[in-house]
């Protein structure tokens, strides 16, 4: 067969180039869509979501494929293959900014049925369809390539169903076509857990049918169109998964899984989803219509919106590194410290691809931090060569020899000035021109840190969050002598390394530190009073948080809480609890939380052992932890730490894990009303001292 292969990694625009002008008539009322009968009469349908670097399904998108649907039922060609011109993708999903317009249950109802129409005409056409996936194929774009009767995946390429990340269940018919086509148990863990397949788990699976190089897709192609290719078969088991009494066994068991991360009193979209295969197993039709209802219910509750809200305000942090200045990406990374911090910073660099040398005094400690990469190389499931190369560009230096070629520095020593400023004084002659210098520091400010510098202007704060392989967020911390072109890299840098930068001024503890310490200390001082750790934890666990302040202060460290909080009351204005004594003590004899075995919790194979049964606390427990946190928000807000409320929520949620079905503590405090807010605050100050006096900033001015 010598049908075109269109989007070909080499000779791509040859391809498209004739493909374009040959059809411009044909597609001209078409702006997203080419469509071409080649000389076997296969149609070739190319998907080009105009003025737009990714294909997303809109609802122009749907309207312009339902009159190609239809016209292809009047004209039926031998065959129809559905190819992206996207360089990088074949479709990442639905048109997410669309989901707003949709304001009540019926709206959403209407536009889903017209929009499964025109999947269900897609399906039922008459003939051989064939999706050529490459790139990113991900919600509404695994459905649509769904829909046809085979799909050939080209090497490289991901899929997956997201929509449980914000709050919904996949509503185009992929409930139904994954589960009748995958083993119950990968479909539904597919769903269930957003998480991408890669192109051989695909294959595996039998989510796609075929794997292929992108050179090898014509004899695929032919293989489909010919009917030689194959699909994977159904045997016994996928029939007794899909039993009524296996389904029972297995959703309750879904539903224990699904609960740990996302508790259905807050998160019901895994529910929903479980409850339909639940109740229609292998029924296609039916879960097909089921689906529909589902689905609406939850695009208008408020945890949809306010995930949706998330994955919009992670978008605008990503834009932050978007500066707009011309930047050199940085080839060469130096990391000065080759603890827990600097160590797995430099892992990190070196597995997004940049040469990275650790300097340490001690050789064992940057073995240890190679140990940990190799470990995350695993994790990632690197193949042995990836891993390999890894390795390679993490380079020990124990002489700082690679800070001379370094694009970047980052020190990442222990939190003292005095260290800091030392290290500083070492390393800045051995800078070459263009290079710039960044501290980990995670509460000084950098004022104080730039003072003894030749030249201030190249130092900025790169503050990571642990674990690094995991936190998203990176804080680029300003100073008064920062210069533009250290700023602007440094933004870029984070972009590079796949970190979302968050600019916030130089002051203590910068944001998301100097918000998080009142919400930990207010824990310790409730532990003083006598109410359980336990207890503690689970209020701020049901309002939503991904654990309790305790259990959270044990894994940052006892001693570098109290650092912190120390910091934060020598130079903040804003009172603070006072550091119980109790507290004090626990750290010198070596307490310190997870890392020492033992804390506020004992720790045994990297869990805290709770007790189960404890008293329930004050029925103002989770106000007198969350408020001092949402005033300590409102403060950086109105001073500036930090340059508006989005920012500022989409902050929190990546730096300390806010609840995010609640949208971000500015969003949440706008919900509950500030004056409220600002009542209940006053309220505790009078109870429970000046440290809950309400900032300036719940003034009905700021709403």
């Amino acid at each position: 067969m010598n049908g075109i292969i269109l989007n070909s990694l080499a000779g791509r625009e040859k391809l498209l180039g004739p493909f374009r002008e040959h059809n411009e008539q044909l597609t001209s009322a078409w702006k997203h869509w080419q469509l071409k009968l080649d000389e076997h009469k296969i149609a070739w349908l190319l998907f080009d979501c105009e003025d737009s670097d990714v294909n997303v399904l809109s609802q122009a998108v749907l309207e312009e494929l339902d009159e190609i649907v239809m016209t292809l039922q009047v004209d039926k060609p031998a065959a129809l293959v559905i190819r992206s011109a996207k360089q990088s993708n074949f479709c990442v999903g639905a048109d997410i900014k669309e989901f707003g317009q949709l304001d009540s249950v019926e709206a959403a109802h209407e536009k889903l049925e017209a929009a499964h129409g025109i999947a269900n005409r897609l399906a039922d056409l008459p003939f051989t369809t064939v999706a050529i996936v490459h790139g990113h194929c991900f919600g509404g774009g695994l459905e649509l390539a769904l829909c046809c009767d085979y799909r050939i995946g080209v090497t490289g390429s991901r899929y997956g169903f997201p929509e449980i990340l914000l709050g919904l269940h996949p509503g185009l018919g992929g409930t139904a076509r994954s589960l009748a086509l995958l083993n119950p148990v990968d479909a539904m863990t597919l769903m269930l857990t957003g998480k991408n397949l890669r192109d051989k788990q695909a294959k595996r699976q039998g989510l796609i049918d075929a794997l292929v190089p992108e050179r090898h897709l014509e004899n695929a192609l032919a293989a489909a169109i010919e009917g030689k290719l194959s699909h994977k078969k159904h045997g016994l088991t996928f029939k007794l998964l899909n039993s009524a009494p296996a389904r029972k066994l297995l959703a309750k068991k879904m539903r224990q899984q699904a609960q740990k991360k996302a508790p259905p009193q807050h998160y019901p979209a895994p529910n929903q989803l479980i409850d339909l295969w639940l109740t229609h197993g292998s029924d296609t039709q039916a879960m097909l219509h089921a689906e529909i209802d589902s689905f609406c219910q939850l695009l208008v509750s408020d945890t949809s919106r306010n995930l949706v809200r998330v994955f919009f305000l992670q978008e605008n942090l990503k834009k932050q590194a978007k500066t707009g200045t011309s930047i050199t990406p940085a080839q060469h990374v130096h990391v000065i410290g080759a603890g827990a911090m600097g160590g797995d910073i430099a892992g990190w660099c070196a597995l997004q691809g940049l040469t990275v040398t650790l300097f340490d005094m001690k050789a064992e400690i940057i073995g240890k931090a190679v140990a940990r990469t190799a470990k995350l190389c695993d994790k990632k499931h690197l193949s042995p060569a990836e891993k390999r190369a890894v390795l390679d560009r993490l380079i020990p230096d124990l002489t700082h020899s690679g800070a001379r070629h370094a694009d970047i520095v980052i020190e990442a020593v222990p939190e003292k000035i005095e260290i800091k400023r030392q290290v500083y004084s070492q390393v800045e002659p051995l800078l070459k021109d263009g290079a710039i210098l960044a501290t980990n520091t995670s509460s000084i400010p950098l004022d104080d840190l730039q003072q003894e510098l030749q030249d201030p202007s190249r130092l900025v704060g790169l503050h990571f969050f642990n674990p690094v392989s995991q936190m998203q967020l990176l804080e680029i911390v300003r100073h008064s002598k920062l210069s533009d072109i250290t700023y602007h890299t440094a933004l870029a840098f984070a972009g590079q390394i796949k970190r979302l930068p968050t600019p916030v001024t130089g002051t203590p503890g910068f944001l998301v530190n100097r918000a998080l310490t009142p919400y930990l200390l207010e824990a310790m001082v409730l532990m003083d009073e006598g109410v359980a750790p336990e207890t503690i934890d689970r209020a701020a666990e049901k309002f939503g948080m991904p654990m309790g302040p305790v259990e959270l202060a044990d894994i940052v460290g006892l001693d570098i809480c109290m650092g912190v909080a120390e910091m934060l009351n020598a130079g903040l204005e804003q009172p603070m609890p006072a550091v119980p004594q109790w507290l004090t003590d626990k750290v010198e004899k070596g307490d310190v939380g997870k890392k020492s075995g033992k804390g506020l919790y004992v720790w045994e194979k990297g869990k805290a052992k709770k007790l189960a049964n404890v008293a329930s606390g004050p029925d103002n427990l989770t106000d007198r932890l969350l408020l001092p946190m949402l005033n300590t928000c409102m403060a950086c807000l109105r001073e500036g730490v930090i340059d508006d409320a989005d920012l500022l929520d989409g902050a929190m949620i990546f730096g300390t894990g806010f609840a995010p079905f609640r949208g971000g503590p500015m969003h949440y405090s706008q919900s509950r009303g500030y004056m409220a807010i600002k009542a209940e605050l006053e309220t505790l100050a009078e109870q429970h001292g000046e440290r809950y006096t309400p900032d300036a900033g719940w003034s009905t001015e700021v709403q």
